[in-house]
């Protein structure tokens, strides 16, 4: 099974810039049982750090296990979030973006 750094990295495989255009934005992922990330949204570019970033637009808390459904694309997030497996706190509709974003 795939470790939530390697699922992390795939979100860079899938962006898509075209919808990024004009964007600046930071996700928080809070993985509770595997560490912090965050994705950086800029220029057109996207960029993956372990550890958190205080400048976070939005920050998703979750498991290992949710993450990894949510990145493999297994889970749908909103379902994930309606059955409190997914949390969010900041701007919640720049959660809604990470699908047009991160295309699966």
């Amino acid at each position: 099974m795939s470790s939530v750094a390697d699922h992390i990295k795939t979100y860079t495989e899938r962006f898509n810039a075209a919808a990024a255009a004009g964007l600046d934005l930071v996700f928080q992922f809070n993985i509770e049982d595997a560490g912090n990330y965050n994705l950086t949204v800029k220029d057109g570019a996207c960029n993956v750090q372990e550890g958190d970033n205080a400048d976070a637009n939005v920050t998703l808390i979750m498991d290992a296990e949710t993450f990894q459904g949510l990145a493999s694309g297994e889970t749908d997030g909103m379902q994930a979030f309606m059955m409190g497996k997914l949390r969010t706190e900041g701007d919640m509709m720049l959660a809604m973006k990470l699908n047009e974003l991160f295309p699966g």
